[in-house]
């Protein structure tokens, strides 16, 4: 059993910056990966950064360049420091998880474990 919870959201102006922050609580199971996804309504959900299996991160092109995953292993914590943000970047901010062994479900959008969302709201 795991469970994911994410914290950090809110609103900020445009060329600002907030950072969330995900923990990955596992229950009898070991995280394999992690990753962070966002959605906004009437839109597909769309991944944000991946942290595989094997540490390699991967980021969305959207997002590339202004937002910066760093982690916490010992803790199963995955940070999202988002800077440069643009009112187009506000959305529901999901953190997911996955404890299959050498797990590629995070990068494909298809993990076990979900949080609840965290939102983000950019001001022009």
């Amino acid at each position: 059993q795991v469970r994911v919870q994410e914290s950090g959201g809110g609103s900020v102006q445009a060329g600002g910056s907030l950072r969330l922050s995900c923990v990955a609580s596992a229950y009898g199971s070991s995280i394999s990966c992690m990753a962070w996804f966002r959605q906004a309504p009437g839109k597909l959900r769309e991944i944000v950064a991946s942290r595989g299996a094997d540490g390699t991160v991967t980021y969305a092109d959207s997002t590339r360049g202004r937002f910066t995953v760093s982690e916490t292993p010992a803790r199963n914590t995955l940070h999202l420091q988002m800077d440069l943000l643009t009112p187009e970047d506000s959305e529901m901010y999901y953190c997911a998880a996955d404890s299959l062994e050498l797990s590629t479900n995070c990068l494909s959008g298809a993990p076990d474990y979900w949080g609840k969302g965290t939102l983000v709201t950019v001001s022009p």
